[in-house]
């Protein structure tokens, strides 16, 4: 597989600047659905947010701990969602800090109700792991404001790649976590994934005019607004080969990821297998599939 950013090689736990008080640092914790490691960021110059601390590694909380120079403090502990690689972190950070951790909710907060409902009757989600435990100290509505000496943030709830997902607006840059990246697409797992929310999610983005965002993994997008449109038109792509598929007769998702995923790598097709599913669960929703015996990720679908 073509390495979608041969440019971005940071050194894990190594502080990088992007700016005059923006820094980056990398977890040690590369993957397929990772990249090269999360991405945590350090704002401020004397009263510093961390926006995403990631992966419970000790190793990381040591980097963290020591990218903290002399007349800083770290004060705001800021989660954009409750997968493994981005708030199991967030615990042990506040507790050496005695900074609280700012977040939409724990792990369910913000499921919809069809998410709700399927996570009731069993089904269980993939990908990046879900943090069960995560708990914030301060919970953030949308459109809260979070303000220390020198920097400000708007807290914009986002959900679609998880349910409890934010995003943070400074101005016209955007900390996005999992929702944009520009290495790849993100993954929508149901139930904590939901495409509905996800497609909802970027047309309110593709509203605002962006310089730049920071994605939780990969290199910053700097083209916003472009790679909006992209993904908007990818999933819309997908929608319409899922149905074309249909249209020659009912199948299930696995055997739909499998015909339509025709260069993702073997790795790679569980993850696929899931974003089919959250493509079959928003087509149900719009009464353009229906599927057997029930809504389920083993149901065959076929056209309405």
């Amino acid at each position: 597989m073509q390495d979608p950013q041969p440019e971005f090689r940071p050194e894990p736990g190594v502080a990088e600047s992007l700016g005059p008080d923006l820094r980056r640092l990398v977890a040690p914790n590369p993957s397929p659905m990772t990249f090269r490691g999360t991405n945590t960021y350090l704002l401020g110059t004397t009263e510093l947010a961390v926006i995403d601390p990631g992966p419970a590694l000790p190793d990381h909380l040591g980097a963290i701990l020591r990218a903290v120079a002399p007349g800083q403090r770290i004060t705001h502990i800021l989660v954009t969602h409750a997968h493994l690689d981005h708030s199991p972190l967030a615990r042990p950070l506040s507790e050496a800090t005695g900074a609280p951790v700012h977040a939409f909710g724990d792990a369910r907060a913000g499921r919809s109700a069809v998410m709700q409902a399927l996570a009731d009757s069993g089904l269980a989600g993939g990908g990046e792991g879900v943090d069960a435990g995560f708990a914030p100290d301060v919970i953030l509505a949308d459109g809260d404001r979070i303000e220390a000496r020198g920097w400000s943030v708007e807290a914009l709830h986002t959900p679609g790649h998880f349910c409890n997902h934010l995003c943070f607006a400074r101005g016209d840059t955007l900390f996005s976590g999992d929702l944009v990246m520009g290495w790849a697409s993100s993954l929508v797992s149901p139930p904590d994934g939901d495409l509905t929310a996800f497609m909802a999610s970027l047309d309110r983005l593709s509203g605002r005019d962006w310089q730049c965002f920071h994605p939780g993994h990969g290199a910053p997008v700097a083209d916003p607004g472009r790679r909006v449109a992209d993904l908007l038109a990818h999933r819309k792509a997908r929608e319409t080969a899922i149905l074309a598929a249909l249209a020659d007769g009912p199948s299930d998702a696995r055997s739909l990821a499998h015909r339509i995923y025709t260069d993702t790598p073997p790795a790679l097709l569980g993850a696929a297998t899931r974003n089919v599913l959250a493509h079959l669960i928003d087509l149900t929703t719009r009464d353009q599939v229906t599927p057997t015996p029930r809504l389920s990720e083993t149901a065959v679908f076929s056209m309405t």
